[in-house]
Formats: structure tokens, sequence, C-alpha cells
């Protein structure tokens, strides 16, 4: 008789887990915009430089703004990795919270499920960044010897 081959789990690094899951946020971002483009309201008003039922302009401004309205989030996938613990855990709690507020109100007279189900996602996904953040483990004290 054979015994099934177990595998060990090992731990993930809370930076690597907060940086998976901002870039799967991102993912889904980028793919609720892109399926997007396959409405006709969407896409028509494209083609005529407009934002579909806003009375937003596509121009310069319009695309500088949206540039840095997503940057922060883009960011956070290398910030995660590089600052320190103490400012990573804050920071990743910061744009989470600021993220989910923006993707709650955008959905304000949404009718497209596509749409809800991938903010709901997002919303979901920042919810578990800001949760993983705020539990960051604290560092180990070693004993001391003296």
């Amino acid at each position: 008789m054979t015994t099934p081959r177990q595998y060990r789990d090992t731990p993930v690094d809370v930076k690597l887990v907060l940086c998976a899951l901002w870039v799967t946020m991102l993912f889904v971002f980028a793919y609720v915009d892109i399926f997007g483009l396959f409405r006709a309201d969407v896409l028509d008003a494209a083609l005529d430089g407009k934002i579909a039922n806003t009375a937003f302009a596509v121009d310069q401004v319009f695309l500088t703004t949206t540039l840095i309205y997503i940057l922060p989030s883009i960011l956070m996938v290398v910030l995660t990795l590089l600052l320190a613990p103490r400012v990573d855990r804050i920071v990743n709690i910061v744009v989470s919270f600021l993220y989910l507020i923006t993707i709650v109100v955008s959905c304000i007279g949404e009718t497209w499920v596509y749409y809800l189900l991938g903010s709901l996602v997002e919303v979901v996904l920042l919810v578990v960044i800001a949760r993983t953040a705020w539990r960051w483990p604290s560092p180990t004290v070693a004993p001391s010897l003296s």
C-alpha cells in the first residue's frame, strides 16, 4: 500500500502576498475597462472623443488625470516589495482604502453586470490587501542573552 505524497507548504512573505494581490487587482481593473470597449455606448462615445454617460471629453487633461489615478496602484506592486515594513503597512492600507472608495462610487448608477462583478472582485481584493497589511506580523525579537 502506498501512502499519498505529502508536500510541505512554505510560508509566503507578506510583501509577496501584497504584491501578488496588487497585480491581480490591476489585471481585473484593466480587463473590466478593456471589456467595456466592446460596449456600443462606450465605443461610440470613444470614437466621438468622449467618455460614455459622462460630460468628460477624452483630451490631454482627462488622460493625464486617468494616468495619475492609476499610477499609485501600479507603483504599489514595486513599492510593496521595497518599502520598510512599517511604511509599507500604512501605505497599503491607505492606498487600498482610497481605491476601494473610488471603485464603489464608480458603481453608482451602473447596470452592466460584468462591471459590477469586476468591481466587486476589485473591492474584495482591496479589502484583502488592507486586511493583510493590517495583520502584518510583528518582528520576532530574539531573546536577550544578558
